[in-house]
């Protein structure tokens, strides 16, 4: 396929595409150009979701059907207008201190990231101030993740005991369909706790719905106690780790997009289904941004202390 390149004007920046037509998902023929197309369809929801946080990118230059790779540090030949962060790498793999990040902000560095096929975007539960100091979380994530033959049937009865666990301490939780197995939760925090006390209070919630749900729920990673259970993940509040961002594409077979969704869509889990890249113009004129609620402040989490007085 020839080299084919040309030169975007969006709000002002200029932003080079090329291989437009080049498929990247074989199964259902979605390409680059579809791809950068979803990224446009979606930027107004998508944008708040990623504002202030340092951008890990999952990249698939050949397709999905090829081998990717992960992308912290921001590539040569970016534009000098992407927003960066300089963080500390303690223990990385490739040996650097530090890692400049990019932080996308602006629809043109959207389409900048979509057109080098970074299918996936994965952000922290944190952000980082206007001069680059990392805050606290301000939100909490549970990862629901099905082991065969488990799958979103379960998903969703667990996510209903986990909402109402939350609702409990006054948290609202939003569900999203992660757009490959299962289910992730989001829900927004004080912002004003430390990565660590969020990640003891998810690991308490998980340990006692284990407890409660001992044929349905698993709170450990071991692979043997997995299979048919639903792995309530609560280490992805572990701030050294991400998670995908809510409207982002998953590198799967099919261009589905890691979709929120209404606690009504979750009534009938027989019927539901992960939500693929075509669907989402019609779902944002039905339901609008169903992640528009994690971008207000949240609650503080009970501690072990305060919930022991």
């Amino acid at each position: 396929m020839p080299h084919q390149r040309e030169t975007v004007e969006i709000d002002g920046r200029s932003v080079r595409v090329s291989n437009l037509d080049k498929v990247l998902y074989p199964d259902d023929g979605t390409t680059k150009h579809d791809v950068i197309e979803h990224y446009l369809e979606v930027s107004e929801v998508m944008l708040p979701q990623l504002a202030g946080r340092p951008l890990t990118r999952k990249r698939w230059p050949n397709g999905v059907a090829a081998e990717a790779f992960f992308e912290k540090n921001m590539p040569r030949g970016a534009p000098a207008w992407v927003r960066t962060v300089v963080l500390d790498s303690p223990g990385s793999s490739k040996g650097r201190e530090t890692i400049t990040y990019p932080v996308l902000e602006e629809l043109a560095g959207l389409i900048w990231v979509a057109n080098l096929a970074a299918l996936e975007l994965h952000v922290p539960q944190w952000t980082v101030g206007p001069r680059g100091a990392v805050r606290d979380p301000d939100r909490l994530v549970i990862d629901l993740d099905p082991g065969a033959p488990a799958g979103l049937r379960e998903c969703v009865e667990v996510a209903v005991a986990v909402r109402e666990r939350l609702a409990a301490d006054r948290l609202n939780a939003v569900p999203v369909t992660s757009g490959s197995k299962g289910l992730q939760m989001y829900a927004p925090v004080s912002g004003r706790q430390s990565g660590e006390v969020l990640r003891q209070y998810a690991r308490r919630l998980a340990e006692e719905l284990e407890r409660e749900l001992p044929q349905l729920v698993v709170s450990r990673m071991t692979k043997s106690l997995r299979p048919g259970k639903v792995l309530l993940d609560w280490s992805q509040n572990n701030p050294a780790k991400t998670t995908i961002c809510p409207y982002s594409l998953r590198g799967r077979p099919q261009a589905n997009v890691a979709c929120p969704r209404a606690w009504s869509e979750l009534d009938d889990p027989e019927t539901l289904r992960q939500v693929h890249r075509t669907d989402m113009a019609a779902r944002l004129e039905a339901y609008g941004d169903l992640a528009a609620g994690l971008l207000a402040r949240g609650p503080g989490v009970p501690t072990t202390e305060a919930r022991g007085r």
